[in-house]
């Protein structure tokens, strides 16, 4: 019985080595979060209350020409790779002038040469845009793009709180970015 009983420990403890050696690798575009105020996730003091964030993937440039070859200009991105980004309005706000009530929406851009469109969409966890639909947008604003002299390799969304009052979101790869005007 004994031996039985060691058996089996030793045939458990030799399951679960094998399945921590094939755990899956880190992501090619990992996740991360942006916050407004920018500061909220390094200062935890209690002054600051967070007034939205977004959770994204970040595709790497890895050399390649983004906008125009990898993500196609005049049509509708996901706005970072894997899931579309979730952008949560903890508070009504506005983006680019147009009002958006507090709660949790789809970030999905369509990036052009000279503007891009800013879509928020109530239509949650879409992979890609495959199931993307109009009907399920709440907000759409144009906002211009511009040229950065220095390359950014990783795809990046940025909050930039200007006042207390008022941030701009910064949306930025390759030597692309946009800024899109944010009060609250």
């Amino acid at each position: 019985m004994k031996n039985l009983l060691f058996s089996l420990v030793l045939l458990s403890a030799t399951v679960s080595v094998a399945s921590a050696q094939s755990f899956r690798s880190i992501d090619k575009s990992p996740m991360d979060v942006a916050y407004l105020p920018d500061n909220f996730a390094h200062d935890r003091s209690g002054d600051d209350k967070a007034v939205a964030k977004v959770y994204y993937s970040r595709p790497q440039k890895k050399g390649r020409e983004v906008f125009g070859n990898v993500v196609a200009y005049d049509k509708v991105w996901r706005t970072g790779a894997n899931e579309a980004a979730e952008l949560k309005a903890y508070q009504d706000i506005t983006i680019g002038g147009e009002k958006l009530a507090a709660g949790t929406y789809s970030l999905f851009t369509i990036p052009g040469a000279k503007e891009w469109t800013i879509i928020v969409s109530t239509d949650l966890d879409y992979w890609g845009t495959a199931g993307y639909q109009e009907k399920y947008e709440v907000l759409r604003v144009k906002v211009p793009s511009s040229k950065l002299s220095k390359e950014v390799e990783a795809f990046s969304i940025q909050f930039e709180d200007l006042d207390g009052k008022s941030a701009v979101m910064r949306l930025a790869w390759d030597k692309t970015v946009v800024a899109v005007p944010v009060k609250y």
